[in-house]
């Protein structure tokens, strides 16, 4: 590409990257830290024509929540059951049953790389949006509530 000076970089995420879940603590991490990767690539190839964008798709009838994908610990603690035990039934129960469109996630995924100005971030899916829209209003309620702390703490 570089070569070329031309090419495009998909880093496909997932939206649980973004703004993960309790019993997804390990998925969303990893998904996190490829966020960071590819945003810190994207400035790096742009002037020899490489565009990066980061896929993050909401859930697609895939089998990812199958049991030949997805591996859950049968074990559980009691401790945790408020918490993880929601979205690990969740889960389970969505198999085959989530909203997306695999076919036209991947339309989508192919005719990004062919517009000029392609996103950095690209969402797929009406749930990826709602996860998205609902992650700044968190971040900017905790930051008015503890702004004096964080304002304390400056010369």
């Amino acid at each position: 590409m570089r070569a070329e000076r031309s090419g495009h970089v998909l880093n496909i995420r997932s939206v649980g990257g973004f703004a993960t879940a309790p019993a997804a603590g390990l998925y969303g991490a990893s998904k996190c830290a490829l966020e960071g990767v590819s945003e810190a690539l994207h400035g790096e190839p742009a002037p020899l024509g490489v565009r990066v964008t980061i896929v993050e798709p909401g859930g697609f009838r895939t089998d990812f929540l199958s049991s030949l994908s997805m591996q859950v610990e049968p074990a559980s603690i009691a401790d945790y059951a408020d918490g993880a035990g929601p979205v690990r039934e969740a889960l389970a129960k969505n198999d085959g049953h989530q909203p997306g469109d695999p076919v036209k996630a991947a339309k989508a995924i192919v005719d990004i790389t062919e517009v000029a100005e392609s996103p950095l971030r690209l969402q797929l899916g009406a749930d990826a949006i709602e996860r998205v829209e609902a992650k700044p209003d968190l971040v900017r309620s905790e930051l008015d509530r503890w702004r004096h702390v964080a304002l304390s703490t400056g010369l």
